[in-house]
């Protein structure tokens, strides 16, 4: 049996066609092993990888992968996805989530932190205690959004919503992650009401998963189109020196826009306007009461 890591490691051609073979085997180990992400990280990295060499949008990138991604048997899918997890298992699962999403540390991705590499800037007093707050709004949005995912995966109806929206969160897990180292490096604490957020959002999330997954995925979509219009407007107060914070915004700005597109492809419809009114006054109570508790 192939190992992982030797799959991992498998170097993709220009044409994905040429891969048929290690397609099937990754699927075939994937089936084996019960690893439910492993298939699905390779598909999402060869995505990047025609989206960045051969100029297509991720969309169009999936386009060519979708036949190689045919589903597994059912039997493989029910032990990689649903492994018959107990009521209480999930349960224990989604405290466990919680717990980390709000004392840490989550559950990040393998991608490291895009601000690692950069300069500390030289802040004035002002400059770096304004920072440091906005960065604390960007984290308890992030809260919020792992609140969002784990109440919808809680009521999604089909396997396939859940596991998206669980890469989803595991890649929000990153941004949680970097927004508390970045909060720390600039001297300041996180916001005391984030569990308020928290089991705010794990509420409507589930509120929204129960309306069925085309409004749960299209919940989805409209909350990542609101905070990338929520970044924009934070890049715009923060200092052009300061490359750490704005590495980061741009990265995070970067993921939503991909979150937003991928629900979108799965199904997600428009929501009333009522609904994105309703949505934004929210927003404007958190960033409001955040900025200073």
């Amino acid at each position: 049996m192939t190992s992982k890591v030797q799959l991992m490691s498998i170097q993709f051609g220009r044409s994905p066609d040429a891969n048929q073979n290690s397609w099937t085997r990754i699927r075939k180990y994937c089936a084996h092993s019960q690893t439910k992400n492993t298939f699905n990280l390779l598909i999402k990295k060869e995505c990047e990888r025609l989206s960045d060499k051969d100029g297509l949008g991720p969309i169009s990138a999936w386009a060519q992968l979708r036949p190689m991604a045919n589903p597994l048997p059912r039997d493989s899918i029910t032990a990689m996805k649903d492994r018959d997890y107990t009521p209480l298992d999930r349960f224990l699962m989604g405290l466990d989530q919680g717990v980390r999403t709000l004392f840490g540390p989550p559950l990040a991705t393998e991608r490291p932190s895009p601000a690692a590499a950069l300069p500390d800037p030289e802040l004035g007093e002002r400059e770096r205690r304004h920072v440091a707050r906005l960065m604390r709004i960007n984290h308890t949005g992030e809260v919020c959004a792992q609140g969002l995912y784990q109440g919808q995966a809680l009521t999604a109806r089909l396997a396939a919503t859940r596991a998206s929206m669980a890469r989803s969160a595991q890649e929000e897990n990153d941004h949680l992650d970097w927004c508390e180292h970045r909060i720390k490096e600039l001297g300041d604490r996180k916001s005391l009401l984030n569990p308020l957020w928290y089991a705010s959002s794990l509420a409507i999330g589930a509120a929204a998963g129960l309306a069925g997954d085309k409004w749960s995925l299209g919940f989805v979509v409209e909350t990542e189109r609101q905070v990338e219009n929520h970044l924009d407007g934070h890049l715009a107060e923060v200092p052009t020196a300061d490359l750490k914070t704005r590495a980061i915004l741009e990265r995070m700005k970067a993921d939503e826009i991909h979150h937003a597109e991928l629900a979108q492809a799965a199904g997600g419809v428009e929501l009333p306007v009522p609904v994105k009114l309703a949505m934004k006054l929210t927003a404007k109570v958190m960033t409001g009461t955040v900025y200073w508790i």
